[in-house]
């Protein structure tokens, strides 16, 4: 049986969230835990295993959605700008940009109701408020580098308000646009697919006892995209090989609002130039490893200045809380091991040539998708997840957590650390992933 670091877990993510430690990182910051529509929560990263010519990138947004939270019930916001970045010569600065920009229409002002009757298609004229999206690839930087226009307005799926309004929900169309160039893409509501036991937050949970999924139950709004390797790989090929240098690519998302908001009675205004308020790669980074007086800042800053943050890496604080608390031995500072986990990628796996510290989501294009998973991913002995990039049912608390107290064989003397039994006891999400594109389960319905 695994040992129950009851939320030291979530802690250990914490402390090397910054490097980029793995867990989820939901309002993480005073500023965000304030606006939850620009709140990216987990960041996902992987080749498709049902097209393996092809990469998948997901962000999921707004967090702890209860599925009965109506009559407004959770949608992207059309102020706020959803972008995600890619990275493929090792540089951290983005190469390529995804771009998410929302409208929303309503029908009927003179109704409270979002929709009217039963809503059976995503043009139904029966759902009363519609969300709309374009989509948009900029290569270079994402303010001024080359924009491509890759859709006209695409529909939102509604949120599954209940089994009066959107019965069969799975059926209801999905929202699954195909785009020229083999581009996949979505945006809506999922299940929330990060599973974790959060009585870390009760002064560590230590002692409590309980062991459940603290996310079962809510939803997320998902950003994702399906896309040929190609489109992604530096010179515009299909990596050849593991040790393609172009295979390698670092992966995050951000949100960013316009600098000006003006109020006036029952209106507002959005103006000026746009400002990051949200990023995220590899999560929990700012949740537990960032003090609270950074770590609004640190949603603003570009991957160039994580290396402000070194000393959080080389000298994390969760391996002192776990000898402190539970007389858990891990390898003395400095814990180059993490840097090199966590911010630069594994040599020989998933690290660029020449690469620059930032904390990015890395991923290896050129290794295939396993043909069984292994939730611990590298951990667990299958390369192709986590932290070679990020699939979506990896237990990335549980593997940064390990990793955190050397469980490694990048950690020096690591046979001294056989710290491989470390976890929360929650090895499995609350509902099932699907198969196919977006991954992420079908979301849970309002009035159940």
């Amino acid at each position: 049986m695994r040992t129950r670091i009851l939320g030291l877990s979530a802690i250990f993510v914490v402390a090397l969230a910054l490097m980029p430690g793995q867990a989820s990182s939901h309002r993480e910051a005073p500023l965000l835990a304030q606006d939850p529509m620009a709140d990216n929560t987990d960041v996902y990263a992987f080749v498709s295993p049902d097209a393996a010519d092809t990469v998948t990138l997901i962000a999921n947004f707004i967090p702890f959605q209860k599925p009965d939270g109506g009559p407004n019930f959770y949608s992207f916001d059309p102020n706020v700008v959803y972008e995600i970045h890619v990275d493929n010569n090792g540089d951290a600065i983005e190469d390529i940009t995804y771009q998410w920009r929302f409208t929303t229409e309503v029908r009927n002002a003179a109704t409270f109701l979002y929709n009217t009757g039963t809503v059976t298609s995503l043009d139904d004229p029966d759902l009363n408020v519609r969300q709309f999206y374009r989509l948009t690839r900029i290569d270079g930087p994402r303010r001024t580098g080359t924009v491509t226009e890759l859709s006209g307005r695409l529909p939102v799926p509604p949120p599954n308000i209940g089994p009066r309004s959107t019965p069969n929900y799975g059926a209801l169309g999905g929202g699954i646009q195909s785009l020229p160039g083999n581009v996949t893409v979505f945006a809506g509501q999922r299940d929330e697919g990060f599973y974790v036991d959060l009585g870390v937050f009760d002064l560590l949970g230590v002692g409590s006892g309980a062991v459940e999924d603290s996310t079962a139950g809510f939803n997320v709004s998902t950003l994702a995209i399906r896309v040929p390797k190609s489109a992604l790989a530096r010179g515009g090929a299909t990596p050849a090989s593991a040790a393609d240098p172009n295979a390698i690519i670092g992966v995050w998302s951000t949100a960013s609002r316009f600098a000006t908001r003006t109020l006036s009675p029952g209106a507002q205004t959005h103006s000026g130039a746009l400002v990051q308020v949200s990023r995220l790669g590899n999560p929990l980074v700012n949740e537990a490893v960032i003090d609270l007086a950074r770590k609004d800042v640190f949603n603003a800053i570009e991957p160039t200045s994580d290396a402000a943050a070194l000393d959080r890496v080389t000298d994390p604080e969760v391996p002192k809380l776990l000898k402190l608390i539970f007389n858990v031995d891990s390898p003395a500072a400095p814990r180059n091991d993490l840097v090199t986990i966590f911010l630069t990628g594994i040599a020989g796996l998933n690290q660029p040539a020449n690469v620059r510290p930032a904390e990015l989501l890395r991923l290896n294009m050129a290794i295939p998708p396993s043909t069984s998973p292994n939730r611990m991913g590298v951990l667990g002995g299958d390369v192709a997840g986590f932290p070679n990039g990020r699939r979506v049912g990896d237990d990335v608390l549980d593997i940064v957590l390990q990793a955190a107290a050397g469980a490694t064989p990048l950690t020096p003397a690591f046979s001294r650390f056989p710290n491989n039994s470390l976890g929360d006891n929650v090895g499995a999400n609350d509902v099932p992933y699907l198969t196919s594109f977006p991954y992420l389960g079908i979301p849970h319905p309002g009035n159940r």
